[in-house]
């Protein structure tokens, strides 16, 4: 039996990363490994997993196979994690302390084949201090890197090697005398055929940016890259808006920001500054550019697609009362218009829109928007209007609301574990400063978010508190109560003119989601009964026969 715990050798898991497309495609990320495992293999380690983040930059902490790790090791799968370089686990050294000092709170040993693990505490302060040194360097070459491409720009030199559709780039190169060329761009007259069609169809034929997409498919030209390999109305709008094509290209026109309201809501994003903002135009550098179209037809172009946007159908605003709230059952919103100009108002399914000029995924109807509306209002007002709806539905929500107190229970104990999370993440950061492996201003920035994100949760805590509370406190509200108030409803219903705008504003505050198609709708929402009582509604069984203009 002793024979058998001796020859039990360590078991540990790999982590890689490359931060790259250019690194990746490279294989930098197979030399890590090669290097990983040769270092397994001298200590007699066993390899039990894998992890790699092929394309994520260590400037971010976020990323799905660090994740994974981080929560495989409370699952004692393996003692050591082996990473190459504490570069590949982070860029920034207070990051790196922060999870290898989570992974030791959990048993784990982190391991890197380029430096022994510090054995006392002068090789942990000489090991911190190489951290900072490899930081502040990578910030002096990123800044010396800055510099040199303005300097390129001022000089009329082409910045980056990703040419415009239409063009080619000629990368740099050194002449026969051994003198550096810099890089240019040519003409790709395939493409910049494409480009004066598209200009052209907008300036003299007047296309939408739609009908440009319908025509490309039917001519079946490809864009240069595209996941679904047809054209983007967003592609269009920036090609009609690039002076490059009339010979006057731009550098630093753009600047990075994160976006502020995402289309997709992503837990893990390689590129966090997904978004631009434009400069002033005093800040732009000027490049001259080979010239594909002449500048009337760019600015006759410019104009027309002025003139599109002002005209569109799909920019008049129509009396939806739903608006916002109504989604089809494929889960996509509802929205549109209906022929005829407004004569025919539908809620049509978003799904064409998102899948154009491929074929759509959902085929539910349209549906009637009066139709609807009036059914929806008139439902609204009978539950609003009626003692015995409204107490019905309050002594269900009654009998419910002992499962509802539980899960806030249970929401409050998340949110107090993920409080004391953050304090110790603070706490290593603090600890870091001590150490003098962070400046004073590096500590302040970083702890800043820390302690945003502990008063937010700690201002959940107190609204899950308070509804808890309310919860407990909550009972039937009286017959004669609910009288009185739906007589009340009744009085201020007859007595209020009821425009478009006033039932849109009760609908927005009542109803928290439409859902359905032709044969049955459901409604989802909240009637406050009191400052204290809230009651949920739902309405089902639309029952309608199809209309005819449909």
């Amino acid at each position: 039996m002793e024979t058998e715990i001796k020859n039990i050798t360590k078991l540990v898991s790999i982590y890689a990363r490359v931060s790259t497309g250019r690194q990746e495609n490279e294989k930098t990320i197979e030399t890590q490994l090669m290097a990983v495992n040769e270092f397994i293999k001298k200590n007699n380690y066993t390899f039990v997993q894998e992890y790699k983040d092929d394309g994520w930059s260590g400037d971010n902490l976020v990323r799905p196979d660090l994740d994974r790790l981080r929560v495989d090791a409370n699952k004692k799968r393996w003692e050591a994690v082996v990473i190459y370089d504490p570069d590949r686990l982070a860029r920034r050294g207070a990051w790196q302390e922060v999870v290898i000092e989570e992974l030791k709170e959990k048993g784990i040993d982190v391991l890197f084949t380029t430096i022994p693990p510090p054995k006392n505490d002068e090789e942990m302060i000489m090991y911190k201090m190489r951290g900072v040194f490899t930081e502040y360097e990578r910030m002096k070459i990123k800044e010396r890197f800055r510099l040199g491409k303005i300097r390129k720009a001022r000089e009329g030199h082409i910045v980056g090697n990703e040419p415009p559709y239409g063009y080619i780039y000629i990368p740099e190169k050194k002449n026969e005398h051994g003198d550096r060329e810099h890089g240019y761009y040519v003409i790709n007259e395939t493409e910049a055929n494409v480009v004066r069609m598209i200009f052209s169809w907008v300036a003299n034929e007047k296309l939408t940016m739609r009908s440009v997409v319908r025509r490309l498919c039917e001519l079946g030209i490809k864009p240069r890259e595209s996941k679904k390999g047809t054209w983007n109305t967003s592609t269009l709008s920036t090609m009609l808006k690039r002076k490059t094509y009339i010979g006057e290209g731009h550098y630093l026109r753009s600047y990075a920001v994160i976006p502020e309201n995402p289309f997709k809501k992503e837990i893990y994003k390689k590129i966090k500054k997904s978004s631009r903002k434009l400069r002033p135009e005093t800040e732009w550098i000027k490049i001259p550019t080979p010239v594909i179209i002449d500048k009337e037809l760019f600015e006759k172009a410019s104009k027309i697609i002025k003139e599109n946007y002002a005209l569109c159908q799909r920019n008049r605003r129509n009396e939806y009362l739903l608006a916002g709230k109504i989604y089809c059952t494929c889960g996509r919103r509802r929205a549109g218009e209906g022929p005829q100009r407004g004569k025919h108002l539908y809620y049509r399914c978003t799904d064409r829109v998102y899948s154009f000029p491929l074929p759509r995924k959902c085929y539910e109807g349209g549906i009637e928007a009066r139709s609807l509306d009036k059914l929806i209002w008139e439902n609204i007002v009978k539950l609003m209007t009626s003692p015995e709806l409204i107490e019905k539905e309050a002594e269900k929500w009654i009998t419910n609301k002992n499962d509802v107190t539980k899960i806030v229970d249970i929401s409050a104990d998340q949110i107090n574990k993920e409080i004391e999370k953050l304090k110790k993440e603070e706490s290593r950061y603090v600890m870091a400063y001590g150490a003098e492996a962070i400046s004073l201003d590096q500590l302040k920035e970083r702890t800043a978010e820390i302690k945003e994100r502990i008063s937010s949760l700690r201002g959940q805590i107190l609204y899950l508190d308070q509804q808890e509370k309310r919860l407990k406190e909550v009972s039937l509200p009286s017959r004669d109560y609910l009288k009185d108030l739906c007589q009340e409803a009744k009085n201020m219903l007859k007595c209020l003119n009821l425009g478009f705008e006033i039932k849109q504003k009760i609908i927005r505050e009542l109803v928290d989601k439409v859902m359905g198609n032709q044969k049955e709708v459901s409604v989802e929402g909240y009637l406050p009964i009191d400052q204290n009582y809230y009651v949920e509604y739902k309405t089902i069984n639309r029952n309608r026969r199809l209309a005819k203009c449909g």
